[in-house]
């Protein structure tokens, strides 16, 4: 079977059709440690990385922070607290019982929140806020490849001056290495992940043990008292630090994201049995070297190695890397299928490259976006310091607004006291909003970046959903109604061929414009009609006995209508096949689809600002074919054009 083979993602599991299943709730034993196991490869990777850079950004002589004993304590007290109170407490307690259906991200927790039939009002504050939070992801997906391999290849200048002007080339040809190999799939390396950050692990918390025996007094760090000390000494140089502070948490919101492949007890397990102790102890390690070697701030990480060690510790730093940056290239799949399903985004094609997996999944267009996103970065920031100010403040807004979105998870549908929920959020958002106003510091130093991104992610999201609703009104009001069609043909009844017309159209209440076209040209209806509209659910996944809603209209017509999950490929054909019933069935061989395709034409008819209807229709010019991303067979799709003014 080749790695390529596009397959339909679901709950189905039969005639070559994927079947997905969420990881038991509660898996034990072996299980639940290949699961672990699992977690620490694909979850962890972005967060377990940040030792290489989180300690020395604090310090950066822009700060104006010297490493001083007490400086490091501070520092150290404040990236302590940081991963038991944002990630230990608020994701892996709270934030990860906010599941939809299994799965977590912030595009699931605002489908949560977001109900149909409950989107008035206020909810569609809450759907742009979710909205605003996943267009900065791409910022972040951009960011984090670029800032986590261009740190661990700097370790080679550590090594020897001799390889600094081969840095940016190593990293340059690693990032574009990474982005080649996404259509063979996360598969074929996934077995080793795990694995490997193990060694990862056992490498950092080793180096940070033998730092912290020479200099245990580090230890007193975990005294949140060191912390307000920090910021009582150094005031403002204080919250400038705050915003490198937090780059040793920015693997938070994949912790959640991530949910849906793992279930939530395996990746507390992997967090709190090996992930945080390996994490602390590294920091510890570097600020107890910092402590007896201040001069080591230029880059504390690989001055914790020996000499001897150096260039292997280079290398798993490499490899590591390179995991986390999977992570995040996934997600950004993962987020670009959702916004699709959930209509926010033209149809684009979407590879699978697994017969098993529903999660190994290629998209080409954000790929290459990617990969010259992350070249142009290295290019033009030069140093992993450099890019350091630019990342923080996608992650820190994304935090905000998963928390904001948590609280109305907790009133409305866990029925929480309003006073209990406003303490523990107002907590929370208390953290997070001081994180993200250090980090808003960072705009001018390149911070602006990930806003850019966002702001543009943002624009061609909420464009293509009211465009595509402005497109219907445009369309329903020189529509038919179903039920007069209905009427007409029961008065004058046309002339019937053999075979089956599907005609695909959004909205079931109306005949679609491409069967009054073929009336209109070629005064025959087929034997069999039936009226598709495909329909996305708020939910992840839809059962195969859930998938197929049939309904008789007249003789020989039928309403159909399908149900998807957010995170499931849409196959007409496969879907049709399961329906078996007396009065209708379908045979695929004489079977074919009407599509109707629409030319747009930009006015200035009230509904979207001028500048706004032209990106809709290039983006629906754009868009992939609907034969392609319904799975029709093109040998059997007839479409039909027409003119839409906006």
């Amino acid at each position: 079977m080749e790695a390529s083979r596009k397959w339909a993602a679901g709950p189905i599991g039969e005639e070559g059709v994927v079947a997905h299943t969420h990881a038991a709730p509660s898996p034990r034993g072996r299980y639940l440690a290949s699961l672990s196991l699992a977690a620490l490869g694909v979850v962890y990777g972005d967060i377990g990385t940040s030792p290489l850079y989180a300690i020395r950004e604090s310090f950066l002589a822009s700060h104006g922070v010297p490493p001083t004993h007490e400086n490091v304590l501070g520092v150290l007290s404040l990236i302590f607290w940081a991963l038991i109170l944002i990630i230990s407490v608020k994701y892996l307690v709270f934030i990860m019982r906010a599941d939809n259906r299994g799965e977590g991200g912030i595009l699931a927790l605002t489908a949560l929140v977001t109900p149909v039939g409950a989107m008035g009002g206020g909810r569609w504050a809450l759907v742009l806020l979710g909205l605003f939070g996943t267009s900065l992801l791409y910022g972040d997906g951009m960011i984090t490849p670029a800032v986590s391999v261009l740190s661990a290849v700097e370790g080679l200048e550590v090594a020897t001056p001799f390889f600094q002007p081969y840095v940016i080339p190593v990293t340059v040809a690693i990032l574009v290495g990474l982005f080649l190999f996404q259509n063979h799939g996360a598969g074929r390396v996934g077995r080793v992940f795990g694995p490997v950050m193990i060694v990862w692990f056992l490498t950092i918390a080793a180096l940070g043990v033998v730092q912290i025996a020479r200099e245990p007094s580090v230890l007193a760090a975990v005294n949140p008292a060191h912390a307000a000390r920090f910021f009582a000494n150094n005031r403002s140089h204080a919250f400038l630090s705050m915003g490198s502070v937090f780059l040793a948490v920015t693997g938070g919101e994949a912790l959640y994201a991530d949910m849906g492949h793992f279930g939530p007890r395996p990746i507390r397990v992997a967090w709190f049995g090996f992930v945080l102790p390996a994490l602390l102890l590294n920091y510890f390690g570097q600020g107890a070297l910092l402590v007896r070697e201040p001069a080591a701030v230029a880059n504390p990480f690989y001055h914790l190695a020996p000499a001897w060690g150096l260039i292997p510790v280079v290398g798993i730093a490499t490899v590591a890397t390179v995991i986390a940056s999977q992570a995040l290239i996934s997600g950004a799949f993962s987020l670009t299928m959702q916004a699709v399903q959930l209509g926010y985004s033209p149809r684009v094609q979407i590879d699978h490259t697994s017969a098993s997996e529903k999660g190994q999944i290629y998209i080409p267009a954000i790929n290459w976006t990617l990969m010259l996103a992350c070249i142009g970065l290295v290019l033009g920031f030069r140093t992993s310091s450099h890019l350091a100010a630019a990342y923080g403040l996608a992650v820190t807004t994304t935090m905000v607004v998963t928390t904001l979105l948590f609280y109305v998870v907790a009133r409305e549908q866990w029925r929480w006291n309003i006073v209990l929920a406003v303490m523990l959020v107002g907590f929370f958002l208390a953290i997070d909003v001081s994180f993200w106003g250090a980090n808003l510091l960072k705009i001018p130093h390149g911070g602006w970046f990930p806003i850019l991104i966002g702001a543009i992610v943002f624009t061609l999201l909420t464009t293509w959903k009211r465009g595509r609703e402005l497109l219907r009104e445009r369309i329903r009001a020189q529509t038919l109604p179903l039920e007069q069609f209905l009427r007409e043909i029961e008065a004058r009844p046309p002339m019937r061929v053999p075979g089956t017309a599907v005609y695909m159209y959004s909205d079931p209440g109306g005949t679609p414009p491409a069967l009054l076209h073929n009336l209109k040209h070629n005064k025959v209806l087929h034997e069999r009609v039936a009226f598709l509209s495909v329909r996305t659910e708020e939910v992840p996944y839809v059962g195969r006995d859930d998938r197929v809603e049939v309904r008789p209209l007249a003789e020989g017509v039928f309403q159909v209508v399908l149900h998807y999950g957010f995170m499931q490929d849409v196959d007409v054909p496969y879907a049709l096949a399961l329906v078996d019933r007396d009065d209708v069935s379908f045979d695929l061989m004489s079977t074919s689809y009407f599509l109707g395709r629409e030319t747009l034409l930009p006015t200035r008819r009230r509904g979207m600002a001028l500048w706004r209807e032209r990106l809709f229709a290039v983006m629906s010019r754009n868009a992939r074919g609907a034969t392609y991303f319904f799975r029709l067979p093109p040998n059997r799709v007839v479409e039909l054009g027409a003119q839409v003014e906006l």
